[in-house]
């Protein structure tokens, strides 16, 4: 049996998610890796040279798994950030960071080919130029670049709408607008998850009535989805640019370019909740076997790595 490896977990706990980290938990136990649970960065003090949590030496760890996207903190993202220079992370700060910005998002997967809305960045006091945008675009969206479940999310279908919303939005001192040109869709989505580059599941969201948002927090409906090779292929690819191990992208049929395309790239899709899993998602299993066989693969990595160096040392000072 080889060397016991560590890893710290930082799970949500809310709809299931406490059961899911117990099974990540087993599993990994099942292949001599213990979890120090719970670590919520909030509680972690930085100081010569180390990152403690409850007296453990966080930057020790042969890798930390977070996986909480409703309690994150600017102190935690920054712990996050100084983490990932020293031990793997799942996500990668890197990756994470890009996921979190919908600018950033798509700015890559278009740079990369993947077809994604429209776009348009601008400074805050660039209001002509957001003028010209409506009436060039008839509909646009505006959206929060770090928002998250439809949060923020406002639809302006003409100049006076537009002409409304802006005081709200000085009001609010935002650095820069950022809009995307509304798409003609049939109001439902596809999420696809994603993990280590391999399909793990799909299902749909539904925007509720006469709303045009599937987000289940605006109020959308889940339903079972099978997503098609193109879509399937789709996120892949979209994953693959955005560096993400783990990956829920959303895309939708564009009606008028009739070609799918890519809303967003999410770092953190959540497992399916129980009650969800009661309507026929079985994902959560696969998804499981696959983080853990990531983590798996990547602490013993770091262990050869580490060995290798050692070794190296210990060459030199023969010499």
């Amino acid at each position: 049996m080889g060397k016991k490896r560590t890893i710290g977990m930082w799970m949500y706990k809310n709809s299931g998610g406490d059961a899911i980290a117990k099974k990540i938990i087993k599993r990994l136990k099942e292949r001599n890796i213990e979890t120090i649970n719970d670590i919520n960065l909030r509680h972690a003090v930085a100081k010569s040279g180390h990152i403690y949590f409850n007296g453990k030496k966080l930057n020790k760890l042969d890798l930390f798994f977070s996986y909480n996207a409703g309690e994150q903190t600017q102190y935690q993202v920054y712990l996050y950030q100084a983490l990932g220079r020293i031990i793997p992370t799942i996500n990668s700060y890197e990756s994470f960071a890009l996921t979190e910005d919908k600018f950033h998002t798509l700015f890559m997967l278009r740079e990369n080919g993947i077809p994604t809305p429209e776009y348009k960045l601008f400074h805050r006091d660039d209001t002509d130029h957001l003028k010209e945008t409506i009436k060039e675009w008839d509909r646009m969206v505006y959206k929060p670049t770090d928002g998250w479940g439809g949060i923020g999310l406002t639809k302006i279908e003409s100049e006076a709408n537009l002409d409304m919303l802006l005081p709200f939005l000085n009001q609010m001192d935002l650095r820069y607008f950022y809009v995307e040109r509304f798409i003609k869709y049939d109001n439902t989505d596809y999420r696809v998850d994603i993990v280590d580059g391999k399909f793990v599941g799909c299902y749909g969201r539904r925007a509720s009535g006469s709303d045009w948002r599937t987000n289940i927090t605006s109020g959308g409906s889940i339903f079972l989805r099978e997503p098609n090779d193109e879509v399937v292929e789709l996120a892949k690819r979209a994953s693959k640019v955005c560096g993400t191990d783990i990956a829920g992208v959303d895309i939708i049929y564009d009606l008028e370019r009739e070609e799918y395309v890519v809303l967003e790239v999410n770092g953190i899709p959540a497992f399916a909740t129980p009650e969800q899993e009661r309507l026929g998602l079985d994902f959560n299993n696969k998804k499981i076997d696959l983080i853990v066989d990531l983590i798996d693969r990547r602490t013993k990595k770091r262990l050869k790595k580490a060995k290798k160096s050692k070794k190296g040392k210990k060459d030199g000072i023969k010499k």
